[in-house]
């Protein structure tokens, strides 16, 4: 708790913030669609003789269709404010869920509908949410991010369960119909009516904290750090996309097709739907616990413990184990994952500031997305080639070892601190965002 927290004897509004973050991202398109799309898998099969290959493509095109908006919805983020983006995508996502009410024996209905809520569903991520955490948020930015995230994996955890009831008990057509309602129905009234954009906006500073001025709120554009152009000119930056891109290509591919692959070795359908809830559970452990580590211990240091023991998941896995010890390898799969949704969007505002947050990390939760677009499909793949998951869940392995090993290669953070005096000095322009930079112990002005 801050000083002024302490003081007051008052919950710093933040708090409310992420809470509000959190229920928005319990019904976005990972926990409505990405994560329940291996428990329709099977009836979409039997309803329209449709492969598992070509079944996965529908996510590969969803996924496709996020990687390209990621950027784009990053940049209006920057622009225009987190609420403009979340509602009306929110509105276009539910709608499409709702649709798969009329889906047709068509592939390319099934793929049409799939690549449209890809593209408006990543307007509903966590690119829009963390810029706003990010804001409110400076000294406990690691712990008020993990407690956000913590709302995507609450999500997964319940989806595929609530998903397999439903279609036990009214069929998959009306089952999308319930998710698309509560994707609507939670969403717009709760982000509508309490998501703040700053703590500006009510008269606050970031993390609660007294301060001898009155806060001004900032216009877009004008808060420390990088241009996403500068950003990507630099060897971090393609180190961060790397490694999300091979941890979630890995955990993806895994989790979507954990059913089946379950299901083929005799594990019932409902118990294959808990342990897809149960990785989610994996992972909302390591997002709650990698938030708090974060504002204590070095961010890429994390990454690694994280990351190899989602590899040692995979393995458990790949050797075929059921029962009790494939609900320990699928909680070992969801703690890389967990972290790594934890330490982008921290490792990208200590690296590059928050003057472009969003595009920047739009860019590189595009390679998330685009490693959730392949890894099902190389599932599908192996499967329909082989007639098993074995040989991609230890290709899998291997890429989880990689993106540790990548993590390690990254530098020291840089300190991003407005420089108003220096600015005066300068006689710098009141419009250039001016920064103090410092990495590797050596301060510096940047414009």
């Amino acid at each position: 708790m801050t000083t002024s927290e302490q003081k007051s004897g008052t919950i710093f509004h933040g708090w409310w913030i992420v809470l509000v973050a959190g229920i928005g991202l319990s019904v976005h398109h990972a926990p409505i669609m990405t994560f329940t799309s291996g428990v329709f898998l099977k009836s979409l099969s039997q309803e329209f003789s449709w492969s598992r290959t070509q079944i996965s493509l529908a996510l590969t095109l969803a996924s496709l269709g996020i990687t390209l908006a990621a950027p784009f919805v990053g940049w209006l983020v920057d622009r225009f404010g987190a609420r403009r983006v979340i509602l009306p995508a929110t509105l276009a996502f539910g709608s499409g869920v709702l649709s798969l009410y009329f889906l047709s024996a068509h592939l390319w209905h099934f793929y049409a509908i799939s690549l449209f809520m890809g593209v408006v569903g990543s307007g509903t991520g966590p690119v829009s949410y963390s810029k706003v955490i990010s804001q409110w948020f400076d000294q406990k930015r690691g712990l008020a991010l993990g407690l956000t995230m913590v709302g995507s994996s609450a999500g997964i955890f319940v989806m595929p369960s609530l998903a397999q009831a439903l279609i036990s008990g009214v069929g998959w057509r009306s089952a999308y119909v319930v998710l698309g309602l509560l994707a609507l129905g939670i969403t717009l009234p709760v982000v509508g009516l309490f998501l703040k954009e700053t703590p500006q906006m009510m008269g606050m500073w970031p993390d609660g904290e007294a301060r001898a001025t009155a806060p001004a709120a900032k216009k877009p554009g004008q808060e420390p750090g990088l241009s996403s152009r500068e950003a990507r000119h630099t060897a971090t930056f393609w180190l961060l996309v790397s490694a999300a891109f091979l941890v979630s290509t890995s955990f993806v591919g895994c989790l979507i097709h954990l059913v089946p692959l379950l299901t083929d070795r005799g594990v019932s359908a409902q118990s294959a739907a808990l342990a897809t809830s149960v990785g989610a559970g994996g992972a909302l452990l390591a997002r709650a616990g990698t938030g708090y580590l974060l504002d204590r211990f070095f961010a890429p240091y994390l990454a690694v413990y994280f990351f190899c023991a989602s590899a040692l998941g995979i393995i458990l896995l790949w050797s075929g184990v059921v029962g009790g010890l494939a609900f320990v390898a699928v909680v070992l799969v969801g703690l890389g994952q967990g972290a790594e949704l934890d330490i982008l969007p921290y490792a990208i505002s200590r690296y590059f500031g928050l003057r472009a947050f969003g595009e920047i990390y739009g860019s590189t939760f595009a390679a998330v997305t685009l490693g959730a677009a392949i890894g099902p499909l190389v599932m599908g793949i192996s499967f329909d080639a082989t007639g098993s998951y074995s040989l991609a869940l230890i290709s899998f392995a291997v890429a989880t070892f990689t993106a540790a090993g990548l993590m390690t290669r990254l530098g020291p953070y840089r300190v991003w601190e407005p420089v108003a005096e220096a600015a005066e000095a300068a006689a710098i322009s009141e419009d250039s965002p001016i920064t103090i930079s410092i990495q590797n112990d050596v301060p510096g002005i940047t414009r």
